[in-house]
């Protein structure tokens, strides 16, 4: 039997008019704090590692970085005035809310390549070499584990330094390519034409490092956030419990019948799998409407199907 109940918004259920706003804008805060404290991660990899040891990565900061190198006008403008022309191809494809991000990604990142770039110069105008010379190496390691933290903390948010990231996320929105092998596609060639512009192979080498590191790193961030858990969720308040998971969450449920071993009573068992970064929600959903409801979790090693992943064989 279908059941023709209008959804409900489990915020409403039991919680003040207003609340759902107040969830809604404290959601955002903390996306754009997370995003910027992503950007001070991958402006300080750039600034403190990558630029004073010339090494040279993918994406529109690589080239920007190039430039710098060549002709010495500061990357933070090249990036931006590229950026500035590349958002206006994204709106309509990302939708506005992408691209408000991004508009504020790759702005505060120019500023705190600006500021940060300003703090570490000596007093001849020039990036140190913080870990000392000949250590390009390690520096081209910790810049790009900086960036590529970084960048899947903003990833992870919705959020996005331009460049590339936008032509990645464009890609990846139609097609089920991970966003850092997509990025890592993108800057096979811009790596490549190191060589014909410096005539250097140890530049060439060292900007695939950092392109491997940090593309490795961005994965990684994001696939923590992918982890799928199950909820087994027993509540005499099911039905207001699946409303809220079906239409507010927009998450599939099943209910499982059961009997209760103590009581004898009829139970009905809500089984949900969704992606871990969604438990929080979860939890705080459930105990909105029903604070004794009886919940278990459980760690899924892989979760195949419609929202998930796709079967491979």
């Amino acid at each position: 039997m279908v059941n023709k109940l209008k959804p409900r918004n489990w915020h409403k259920v039991s919680t003040p008019l207003g609340s759902t706003s107040r969830s809604k804008l404290w959601n955002e805060v903390e996306d754009y704090v997370v995003i910027t404290f992503g950007l001070g991660l991958y402006a300080l990899g750039w600034t403190a590692f990558l630029l004073p040891y010339e090494i040279a990565s993918g994406g529109l900061t690589g080239i920007s970085a190039i430039v710098y190198y060549l002709t010495g006008v500061e990357m933070q403008y090249t990036y931006f005035t590229v950026n500035a022309l590349l958002i206006l191809a994204a709106i309509k494809t990302l939708g506005l809310k992408f691209c408000i991000k991004t508009i504020y990604g790759f702005t505060v990142l120019s500023l705190l390549l600006t500021v940060l770039q300003a703090l570490f110069r000596d007093d001849s105008g020039q990036l140190p070499q913080i870990l000392g010379e000949g250590q390009d190496f390690m520096a081209c390691i910790i810049g790009a584990g900086l960036c590529g933290v970084g960048l899947g903390l903003i990833f992870q948010h919705q959020g996005s330094t331009g460049g590339t990231d936008i032509i990645a996320a464009i890609v990846t929105k139609y097609k089920n390519v991970s966003m850092g092998r997509m990025i890592l596609l993108c800057d096979l060639i811009i790596i490549s034409s190191l060589y014909f512009i410096f005539h250097d192979w140890k530049r060439v080498v060292f900007g695939f490092t950092t392109m491997f590191v940090l593309s490795y790193l961005v994965d990684y961030v994001l696939n923590l956030a992918h982890q799928s858990v199950q909820f087994f969720i027993i509540s005499r308040r099911h039905e207001r419990i699946r409303q809220a998971l079906l239409h507010d969450l927009h998450r599939g449920v099943t209910l499982i019948h059961g009997n209760g071993g103590y009581s004898g009573d009829d139970v009905e068992i809500i089984m949900v799998v969704a992606r871990r970064s969604q438990s929080v929600e979860i939890f705080r959903m459930v105990q909105s409407i029903d604070p004794t409801a009886f919940i278990t979790q459980t760690a899924a090693a892989g979760v195949f199907g419609e929202g998930f992943d796709k079967i491979k064989v």
